[in-house]
């Protein structure tokens, strides 16, 4: 670091007391250092001083790490972004095809009211619009009901919305392979011969009286399609059962039970004893990603309830910063149950209350059941993570000695960047459709979020040994490992660290115990 007070100032910590909080969360309290907002901090190499460099106290305790370090929350801005690529994943020719078939629905629904000769001539309208679409800026196309609220008369509308409103369930009973990917399938982009294939073994596997679990894990370790990823989350996550007729019966006695749970505690939020629980929940809220959903009022009512409930039936821990972030993959997940479009593009009050329950109460008991693995990471102090970092500590410096070695010489501690990727499970480090995939593969491993994880880890560190040992000064080095470049990862990447992580786990699979405290 350039002087004494530029490292002072790179540390340095607000005394105040976060507001509500309950427990301190280590490391975690504010966002990582962020080059554009602290560029007088990153002094260009020519204008250095020829000083020899600070060397920073070793850190001998975590409580010591815990007074000079903050490490958590990134703030980044991305989402724009995310929808850039998200935009880009249709090319002209598929959103020709599917305007096509938007058209021709459309058609056969507005036949009893217009004239063909009318309606021809307004199909012909919408094609242009589309064509341009497709020829323009490659957006995604918009659902049957949006696309014609400007140009169809009111009787379209209504039939419009009339088509989506079948498409929701009427029932507690997930729309899977029947009518919801029926209608899945005619707006969603043409599938590959090898996704079609894959789509056909889960619905297959789904169709039967009774999954075979184990069968499902193994197919879903490599993915699940989108459009059968809601129901076997929620039989991964063991929320549903594998017997078919069972599973309507429990969906409504598990939902009538959360929605218990809301009217008896949610009132008492803005009591002595919990008032500093639901502050924090509303302070933690707005750090969440995709921005976009943290900016809807709808969505940020459902996690406030989601987390508190969760928070005062589990005293041992109660809310923690970060369980806020473990919420959304759900949820997002189970709303892509309901609609067609990307959720970042989609106004989530305008799904039926009815609807919204059943996304909001799945979101909690599924979210519940990961953390049932891993509450060890949030009790006092936690204990779960220090133990896990260390972990991968032993592990890097057994897979790759020299990016081990060169951040010890550079006295940078694994718990100053991997806390973060233990309390987060990477989701501040990967966006979130690639959080979604990964947790494919950690729902299909028996122990995935709380032993697989340490290998995804190691293999995410490891898969920047380059870049890191590029690096030669403590600030920089600290600077990339919170701020890593994986705005544009995709499922490829994904499927690149699941496969290292899967040959680690084999491979030095005693590492763990070779840890001594």
């Amino acid at each position: 670091m350039a002087s004494d007070g530029g490292r002072k100032q790179f540390w340095k910590r607000s005394g105040a007391k976060v507001p509500g909080s309950i427990q301190h969360v280590y490391g975690a309290q504010h966002p990582p250092f962020d080059p554009l907002l602290h560029g007088t901090l990153i002094k260009p190499p020519a204008s250095k001083p020829p000083t020899t460099p600070v060397k920073l106290k070793k850190v001998s305790t975590f409580q010591e790490f815990e007074s000079n370090t903050s490490d958590a929350w990134d703030l980044g801005d991305d989402d724009d972004e995310l929808l850039a690529i998200a935009a880009e994943n249709l090319n002209t020719e598929v959103v020709m095809e599917t305007a096509h078939k938007v058209i021709q629905n459309h058609s056969k629904l507005q036949e009893q009211h217009k004239s063909e000769e009318e309606h021809l001539q307004e199909e012909k309208v919408e094609f242009a619009e589309l064509t341009s679409i497709a020829g323009g800026d490659n957006r995604l196309v918009k659902s049957v009901s949006e696309g014609h609220t400007s140009s169809s008369s009111d009787n379209a509308s209504e039939n419009s919305s009339m088509q989506r409103s079948q498409s929701l369930p009427q029932t507690s009973t997930p729309p899977l392979v029947s009518g919801m990917a029926d209608y899945h399938a005619s707006v969603s982009p043409a599938l590959t011969e090898r996704e079609a294939s894959r789509l056909d073994k889960f619905k297959q596997l789904l169709a039967g009286p009774n999954t075979d679990l184990e069968e499902l894990r193994k197919l879903s370790w490599s993915g699940i399609p989108k459009r059968v990823r809601p129901i076997a989350w929620k039989l991964l996550s063991g929320y549903l059962p594998a017997n078919v007729d069972r599973r309507e019966s429990t969906l409504q006695r598990k939902r009538k039970e959360y929605f218990a749970f809301v009217e008896q505690y949610y009132d008492s939020r803005n009591d002595e004893n919990h008032q500093d629980t639901y502050r924090q929940i509303h302070i933690d809220i707005p750090r969440m990603s995709p921005e976009v959903l943290r900016l809807q009022p709808k969505v940020t009512e459902i996690f406030e309830r989601i987390l508190f409930i969760w928070a005062i039936r589990h005293p041992a821990s109660g809310y923690v910063q970060g369980i806020n972030d473990l919420v959304t993959p759900f949820f997002v997940v189970f709303v892509c149950e309901y609609i067609e479009e990307e959720v970042e593009n989609f106004d989530v009050s305008s799904l039926p209350e009815e609807v919204l329950q059943n996304i909001e109460a799945d979101s909690y008991w599924c979210m519940s059941k990961l953390l049932d693995g891993i509450q060890d990471n949030y009790t006092f102090a936690q204990p779960g993570i220090q133990k896990k970092v260390n972990m991968l500590e032993e592990l890097v410096s057994r897979i790759d000695e020299q990016v081990h070695r060169h951040l010890d010489q550079h006295e940078v501690k694994y718990l100053q960047f991997a806390f973060r990727w233990m309390n987060n499970l990477l989701m501040r480090e990967v966006p979130l459709r690639c959080t979604i995939r990964l947790w494919d593969t950690y729902q299909s491993e028996p122990e995935g979020f709380s032993h697989f994880h340490l290998y995804v880890c190691a293999a995410f560190l490891v898969r920047w040994r380059k870049e890191i040992l590029e690096e030669k000064d403590f600030q920089e080095l600290l600077i990339f490992l919170q701020n890593l470049p994986t705005v544009h990862w995709g499922n490829e990447e994904i499927s690149v660290l699941l496969a290292e992580a899967y040959r680690l786990k084999f491979a030095f699979a005693d590492a763990p115990n070779h840890y001594k405290k």
